[in-house]
């Protein structure tokens, strides 16, 4: 290397000189000299930058996400650079978890038959919603939690948390779903074979509604894989194997990660690092366009 001879030299003979006996250029001897400084003040910045997105995602986010978010901003750098520089700063996701069953399919309900077939990519909201229960454990005991999922965006549009896991608790999150949403009739509703899906009470709610209910084969969680994401996703960026002390303190948790962070603003790979809301403003908006 030309210039790292002159460099080595500098300081027995002029740059200039140096340079000249080697045909290269003085200006560029310096361009190469500062490059290197350059480079690594970038990825200073683009560091703090990473260390931003990563705190407000509350640590959750890794580093295809975070690429994403930088890109939001208008931070140009590609995924392998995001990627070195969070494992060179110890910064990392949230790894996932297991699943783990929490509904009962061994009962004598009716079934109905899987009409979702693992087609979770819907092109118009409101056609297929998805829903499904999980716990939380606390120091009080567990706190079940009931959600409704739009599968067009991934929106979380109806929700509830309670002490048991009974009929009522899924029938009070379709119900929030249908307020906020009014859906058409000939929705697909579906879930697992959960007893409380199941349930006399629920089917005859849903087909006042005019809804049709799909249901996942026995035992298989991949049938209604958008929700059980869902659900390792919460566990997992929010809980991350703490246990909170109260229901009231992980019901407040729960509220804000749903609401404010999941609806609003984490980033969904499946959306193309989109949230639910800017994806189904964004759909919304290429509607009108084309009307």
């Amino acid at each position: 290397m030309k210039f790292a001879f002159v460099d080595e030299r500098k300081h027995e003979f002029p740059v200039r000189a140096l340079c000249r006996v080697l045909q290269v250029s003085e200006s560029g001897y310096y361009s190469w000299k500062t490059r290197p400084q350059e480079r690594k003040l970038n990825d200073q910045q683009l560091l703090v930058e990473i260390r931003e997105v990563h705190q407000h995602s509350k640590e959750r986010y890794g580093a295809p996400r975070v690429h994403a978010a930088l890109r939001a901003k208008g931070i140009h750098a590609s995924k392998r650079r995001v990627a070195r520089l969070m494992r060179a700063a110890g910064l990392r996701g949230k790894s996932r978890r297991k699943y783990k069953k929490t509904t009962h399919s061994n009962h004598a309900l009716p079934v109905a038959q899987n009409l979702v077939n693992r087609e979770f990519k819907v092109a118009e909201p409101n056609t297929v919603w998805g829903a499904d229960l999980t716990y939380i454990p606390t120091r009080e005991g567990w706190l079940y939690l009931s959600v409704v999922l739009d599968l067009h965006s991934r929106m979380v549009v109806g929700w509830v948390m309670g002490q048991r896991m009974t009929t009522d608790l899924p029938l009070v999150a379709l119900n929030m779903a249908v307020h906020r949403r009014s859906p058409p009739s000939g929705l697909i509703h579906h879930s697992d074979r959960g007893s409380q899906f199941a349930s006399y009470v629920y089917q005859r709610r849903l087909w006042s509604l005019g809804m049709l209910c799909s249901m996942s084969n026995k035992g298989d969680c991949y049938d209604n894989a958008v929700v059980e994401s869902f659900f390792a996703t919460l566990k997992r960026e929010l809980m991350d194997g703490r246990v909170s002390n109260t229901r009231q303190e992980a019901e407040q948790e729960i509220f804000a990660f749903i609401e404010i962070f999941d609806n609003r603003q984490r980033l969904h790979s499946s959306l193309g690092y989109l949230s639910p809301a800017e994806f189904e403003a964004r759909q919304l908006a290429k509607g009108r366009h084309v009307a």
